[in-house]
C-alpha cells in the first residue's frame, strides 16, 4: 500500500465509522503538522484559503489548478495527516475535472470535493452564486469518479443547493451524484435540523458539512443523522494573519522583539519544523 492510500483508508474509515469530527483548517506544511500533532483525524485545505495563502486574493477562481495541486501536495509531504480538499468546480469542464483529480490525488490528497456551483461566475452574475443543472452537475461527478486511479482516493459530489434553491434541489442533486458513484456527499449552507433531516433520510453516503448553521454543531446528534465530517469554518488562516499583522505593528512601532506578546516558543517551532528528526539525520548523514 503506498503512502498516500494509507492515510486515504484512514478518512474512509472516518466516513464509514459512526461519529462526526471537525476537520483541522490547514494551509501550509505547519499548519497540517500542528493539527496532526493536536490529534484532528482529518485536515481541510479550502480553495478559499488556497487562494488566500497562495496568491493574497479574494475566493473568486483565480487561482490555477497547478498552484492548488502545487500546495496540497507541500501539505501532503508534510505529514500523515489525510487531507480533505475543496477542488472547487475541478477547474473547468468535465475534461478538467478529470485533471484536475489526476493532479490532486498524484498531489497526495485522500479526499476531494467537487461543486455543482457555476464558476468562476459568469457576467453578469452581480456576486451571486448559481448552480448548474442538475444534468451538467453529474456530468462533471462522473467524470471525477471516473479519473480516479486509487480506489481509496474519496470523491465527494458537493452542493449549496440547501442555500441557493431549495432543500429539495439539494435531495435531488445528491441523489444524482449518489449514482455517478461518488463516496460521499459535502452539502454546504444546511441552516436548521428540520432541513438536514429531510435531507438525511433521502441520502445513503456519509455526509460533510459546511458553512452549517449554529443550531447544527451538536456531535451526536450530526453522527446519527450520517454527518461524518461538520466544518467549522477556517479560523486559524485569519488568526495567523491577526498574528502577523500585530507582531509586525508592533515592530514598527518601536517595541523591542523580546517584549513581543503570541511569539511561538524555540520548543513550538523546533516541534512543528521537525527539528529533532534533521538534527538526528545531520549525525547520520553529514
Amino acid at each position: 500500500m503506498s503512502r498516500w492510500s494509507e492515510r486515504r483508508s484512514r478518512l474512509r474509515a472516518v466516513l464509514s465509522g459512526n461519529k462526526c469530527v471537525h476537520p483541522g483548517s490547514v494551509f501550509d506544511p505547519i499548519s497540517a503538522r500542528i493539527a496532526e500533532d493536536l490529534g484532528f483525524e482529518v485536515g481541510m485545505f479550502a480553495g478559499s484559503i488556497a487562494s488566500f495563502t497562495v496568491l493574497g486574493a479574494p475566493d473568486i477562481i483565480v487561482l490555477t489548478l497547478s498552484e492548488f495541486a502545487d500546495q496540497a501536495h507541500r501539505i501532503c509531504r508534510a505529514g500523515n495527516l489525510p487531507l480533505l480538499c475543496d477542488a472547487d468546480h475541478g477547474y473547468g469542464n468535465a475534461l478538467n475535472v478529470m485533471r484536475t483529480v489526476e493532479e490532486l490525488e498524484t498531489a497526495g490528497v485522500a479526499a476531494l470535493s467537487i461543486e455543482d456551483t457555476a464558476l468562476p461566475q459568469p457576467f453578469g452574475s452581480k456576486g451571486k452564486a448559481q448552480l448548474l443543472s442538475v444534468d451538467a452537475g453529474f456530468v462533471k461527478i462522473n467524470a471525477a469518479v471516473a479519473a480516479r486511479r486509487d480506489p481509496d482516493l474519496v470523491i465527494c459530489g458537493r452542493t449549496s443547493a440547501a442555500s441557493l434553491t431549495s432543500v429539495a434541489d439539494a435531495i435531488a442533486r445528491a441523489q444524482s451524484y449518489e449514482a455517478a458513484g461518488v463516496d460521499a456527499i459535502f452539502l454546504v449552507g444546511v441552516k436548521t435540523r428540520a432541513d438536514l433531516d429531510a435531507i438525511a433520510a433521502q441520502i445513503r453516503l456519509p455526509l460533510i458539512l459546511g458553512g452549517a448553521g449554529k443550531e447544527l454543531f451538536d456531535l451526536p446528534y450530526l453522527a446519527d443523522r450520517g454527518v461524518r465530517i461538520c466544518l467549522q469554518g477556517h479560523q486559524p488562516f485569519s488568526a495567523g494573519v491577526q498574528a502577523v499583522y500585530q507582531t509586525l505593528k508592533a515592530l514598527r512601532e518601536g517595541t523591542p522583539p523580546e517584549k513581543l506578546d503570541g511569539v511561538a516558543s524555540e520548543e513550538l517551532m523546533k516541534r512543528v519544523t521537525r527539528g529533532e528528526d534533521y538534527a538526528r539525520w545531520m549525525k547520520d548523514f553529514l
